[in-house]
């Protein structure tokens, strides 16, 4: 995992993604893919899928199949300041994302084999709107709820772009199955996000701050009715992480955190992660995840 040191001037991209859950033998179970190697955004990590927001996405025919009303997403959301149709927008680019990276269509009923064929007709070069009005198609923004919002800050960590990204959760459909494309995923891994977080601390898989931060959060619940249920209670955060140095290591402040500007908490979990041992842990150790 190498550092980034540079400044990026430029304002972040919005960018949304989802937070697949599925109740699983042992607990609540979270997806994870692993970005392509080449990747320029966390190339070899693990990650949910998302990605920025597109021009498309706000477009009058895709803004019409969503099964809720625009003004009820925008409340859901919680950003007074997000104009009613790009906080839409955000809904339908997780979705888009989640359907090409992880072939899950967040769709009213779908099937699987409808899925698949959806899945055909895109990669034949057909865009997401049209895929979905050849099908007459609707997009289950019912399903996606409001979790978190992370903010790249202006020196970023492990890459030199700039994402101001919406974060969903939502439960897998039943019956469908997610599928990462080949192309921007090259694994698709149900684990528990405490298991995920074991593997990061042996050194198994790559993990960025956000994904971190968001497992450990997530680690709290057992079920995912008790994950929804939160995200219902409160309108989601605003995570702008604090960079600095400490001894020549990178060490990044979240709110609550004594060198964070921002004092009161905005998740469970380490309220800081310091660069060591090749990645970025939390003091104390492993178990400071989980106090």
């Amino acid at each position: 995992m190498k550092l980034n040191s540079e400044e990026v001037l430029t304002p972040p991209r919005p960018a949304a993604s989802v937070i697949l859950l599925r109740d699983g033998d042992q607990g609540m179970e979270v997806l994870l893919l692993r970005r392509a190697g080449e990747s320029n955004a966390f190339g070899g990590a693990y990650v949910f899928p998302g990605g920025k927001l597109d021009r498309e996405d706000s477009e009058i025919d895709l803004l019409e199949r969503l099964d809720t009303g625009l003004e009820r997403l925008h409340s859901a959301l919680g950003e007074p300041g997000t104009e009613v149709p790009i906080a839409a927008a955000l809904f339908i680019a997780a979705i888009r994302e989640t359907f090409e990276e992880a072939g899950v269509l967040l769709a009213p009923g779908i099937a699987q084999e409808l899925t698949d064929l959806l899945s055909a007709r895109q990669r034949e070069g057909l865009s997401f709107a049209d895929v979905l009005a050849e099908s007459n198609q609707r997009l289950a923004a019912s399903m996606m709820h409001p979790w978190s919002r992370w903010i790249t800050p202006r020196v970023p960590s492990l890459t030199t772009k700039r994402f101001d990204t919406r974060f969903f959760v939502a439960e897998m459909p039943v019956g469908l199955e997610a599928r990462h494309d080949q192309r921007e995923a090259t694994e698709a891994w149900w684990t528990s996000p405490r298991h995920a977080l074991e593997r990061y601390w042996a050194k198994e898989i790559v993990l960025a701050p956000p994904q971190i931060q968001s497992l450990a959060h997530l680690s709290r619940h057992d079920s995912v009715a008790s994950a929804i249920a939160e995200a219902g209670s409160r309108p989601p955060p605003t995570i702008e992480p604090e960079p600095f140095e400490v001894d020549g290591n990178r060490v990044i402040a979240y709110p609550g955190d004594e060198r964070h500007p921002v004092r009161e908490r905005a998740m469970p979990g380490p309220s800081r992660l310091s660069f060591r041992n090749g990645r970025f842990e939390p003091e104390g150790g492993f178990d400071a995840f989980f106090n």
